[in-house]
């Protein structure tokens, strides 16, 4: 790609939907999981976040093509709240699980919850931050993108054949979008490690590796606490 070519945009604006129905989700599940967290504080959370996703949505209600820097703000913010509020219920759980406390179908639907809304969460951190965000990745020219935090098996099939080739990124200007995030999000969480996309950037190797180490130490206690109960 020519720099020339880096300055005009073939990207399509990414559509708001997958990442709303993703938020919802993890907002819902976070809200019904057992917790001795009060909960008029979880609804609050959940009350703040809904809000903050419908300002969004009318201000980009089908594709996302316009941002300013309140938008911009709320976006990166709506993600932390709910990583933060999930590591802090994901707290809790580890808590609940070594001092088998709850009884067992309840510990495990909340393992379940957290886990789920781990992976939600922290593919909208990836989302919001890779490259300057998803406006900023389908419509600012590359040679002005902020550095990627992550590589995309697409950023470099170039040179591969033909039909891998037309949906490159050096060829078809492709970009990720929530579902990829989602996808490699979730993979790591299953995986314990990279599959497909790699980490580049210092923030982006300690989040993949906060997400690993909690899923990691999340999976290793409900298998332990299933043991226990058969034995």
């Amino acid at each position: 790609m020519t720099e020339t070519s880096k300055d005009v945009r073939r990207a399509q604006p990414e559509h708001r939907w997958p990442a709303v129905i993703a938020t919802v989700i993890a907002l819902a599940a976070y809200a019904f999981l057992p917790s001795v967290v009060p909960a008029i504080e979880r609804y609050a959370v959940v009350g703040v976040c809904l809000l903050m996703v419908v300002a969004l949505v009318l201000y980009n209600p089908h594709r996302l093509t316009r941002e300013s820097m309140w938008s911009r703000r709320a976006e990166i913010a709506l993600a932390l709240i709910i990583l933060v509020a999930n590591q802090i219920a994901f707290a809790e759980t580890i808590i609940r699980l070594l001092n088998k406390r709850g009884n067992g179908s309840e510990l495990l639907l909340a393992s379940l919850q957290v886990w789920l809304t781990n992976v939600i969460a922290f593919a909208l951190v990836f989302w919001v931050l890779d490259r300057g965000g998803p406006i900023a990745r389908s419509m600012v020219p590359r040679s002005k993108l902020e550095l990627a935090d992550f590589r995309f098996p697409q950023d470099e099939d170039h040179d591969a054949i033909d039909e891998v080739a037309r949906g490159s990124s050096a060829k078809a200007d492709w970009v990720p979008t929530y579902i990829d995030y989602f996808y490699f999000s979730l993979s790591n969480s299953m995986a314990f490690s990279p599959t497909d996309t790699m980490p580049l950037r210092h923030r982006a190797k300690l989040l993949m590796a906060l997400e690993s180490f909690a899923g990691f130490v999340l999976l290793a206690l409900v298998i332990a606490r299933a043991v226990s109960l058969i034995g």
